[in-house]
């Protein structure tokens, strides 16, 4: 193969291009993933302790209840953790969903992965220490875990 200084030049390019299109699809992603997660483990958190406080609190807990909030009725100091308990539920059961329908956390970590790959591939072809064409194969086994990265619009 051509170790021209051109070569190695183009070569490095791509690699740039590659890891901006990385970045960005972190940029975006990250924050979905972890709003996800946020939402699946306060959601469950919140249920579990709606139905937890009638399990061990007894009658006296939604007495209680019924106290602070001057509800007329302990039925709808019921019906009230019960939907809560629902809403929550339901809310960390699809964020969860969401995250793994997508497989949110797999293509993240692929595509961190892939970006420390490839800065220390750039490093090595910036430096000499690495022939064109190894550099070339090594590219290409790091953009083939992140096939599903668009590249990121010409600046």
């Amino acid at each position: 193969m051509d170790e021209s200084a051109d070569t190695r030049q183009r070569l490095s390019n791509r690699i740039d291009q590659k890891q901006q299109a990385i970045r960005v699809y972190l940029g975006r992603e990250r924050p979905r993933r972890n709003r996800l997660s946020n939402i699946s483990i306060v959601g469950s958190a919140l249920a579990a302790m709606l139905t937890a406080g009638p399990a061990v609190g007894g009658t006296g807990f939604t007495q209680a209840i019924q106290g602070i909030f001057r509800l007329e009725e302990e039925s709808v100091v019921w019906r009230f953790l019960c939907l809560a308990a629902v809403i929550y539920s339901v809310a960390a059961a699809l964020a969860t969903n969401f995250a793994n329908s997508r497989a949110l956390g797999e293509k993240v970590s692929a595509a961190e992965s892939a970006n420390a790959q490839l800065e220390g591939l750039q490093l090595s072809l910036s430096f000499g220490s690495l022939a064109v064409e190894d550099a070339l194969k090594l590219y290409q086994q790091a953009v083939a875990q992140v096939a599903f990265v668009d590249e990121a619009p010409a600046r």
